[in-house]
């Protein structure tokens, strides 16, 4: 099964799709943003999840990120494919191009960023924030899309909802960022806890505020924004259906990604109580199941 997570602007362009079925589902972490939705959509079958909810309702910081990827695990879930719009941090980063994003920065500090954390002690590698099997899939796909798709980029995840401060835009070029955003983290790390292999295609809206804008007339900035982001909606659009028909005709087999537990489960599991095994049983129980 493969998931697509929409943000600022893919949330838009599925909330136009007609013909999904709506699944409701419920979490030990609450229900998630909104029902995922599945579509027969790419030559396959996906669910597609609205990162901020119907009509934009949740900010970043909002959004229950661990109900969301618990709610699509248990539908079962194994490959994710999130967006999410960005600011660039680099000049040839243009407002426009689409970027397959390798690394990350959390400077996030007010979500929940593990499912781990009662009697429960978890450590998964993270080395690899985005999966690189999942990477070279869609990067394969990129070729016919029309647009400028970077193989590489790291991604600067900040708490928001307020954007960066000039020296603070700055010290991120410093750091080595190339876009900044507000939703791929902890996002990507609750996917790896789960077992799921995660890649994001970060759509450049427009130049962090380490460039001035070259416009000044704030409605004039305004409707550039939403053009740039319309322009790369539409080439994400193209370059995930790509993915999806590709992902449809060879399913990932195996990536590092599916076996995360697998040495991470630092707990005595003779002590874990019945009842959180119980809980997150979708997540671990493989892990679980055979213990005496």
């Amino acid at each position: 099964m493969i998931a697509i997570i929409g943000g600022t602007g893919l949330g838009e362009a599925f909330a136009q799709e007609r013909g999904g079925q709506i699944i409701e589902v419920d979490t030990p972490f609450g229900p998630p943003s909104a029902p995922p939705v599945r579509y027969n959509w790419g030559g396959g079958e996906v669910l597609f999840l609205n990162r901020h909810g119907a009509g934009h309702r949740l900010s970043p910081s909002m959004a229950p990120y661990r109900a969301n990827i618990y709610a699509l695990k248990a539908l079962g879930v194994k490959t994710i494919i999130a967006s999410g719009a960005v600011g660039s941090l680099r000049q040839e980063v243009k407002p426009g191009h689409l970027v397959i994003c390798d690394q990350a920065i959390d400077k996030t500090f007010r979500r929940a960023g593990t499912f781990y954390d009662n009697q429960l002690a978890v450590h998964v590698e993270f080395a690899e924030p985005f999966c690189p099997v999942l990477r070279r899939r869609i990067l394969d796909q990129a070729g016919p899309v029309a647009a400028t798709v970077h193989q590489s980029g790291t991604y600067v995840c900040m708490e928001g909802p307020q954007f960066s401060t000039r020296a603070e835009s700055n010290l991120h070029r410093q750091w080595g960022g190339d876009v900044i955003g507000m939703t791929a983290l902890p996002e990507a790390k609750l996917a790896r806890e789960a077992e799921m292999s995660y890649a994001l295609v970060a759509l450049a809206t427009d130049y962090d505020c380490w460039q001035p804008h070259q416009e000044t007339d704030r409605q004039a900035l305004l409707a550039e924004i939403i053009s740039n982001l319309k322009r790369a909606t539409e080439n994400a659009v193209a370059l995930i259906q790509a993915t999806v028909k590709s992902l449809t005709e060879s399913p990932i087999e195996d990536c590092d990604a599916f076996h995360a537990l697998e040495l991470a489960i630092w707990t005595d599991k003779s002590t874990v109580p019945a009842q959180e095994i119980e809980r997150l049983h979708p997540l671990i129980g493989r892990h679980f199941d055979n213990q005496p």
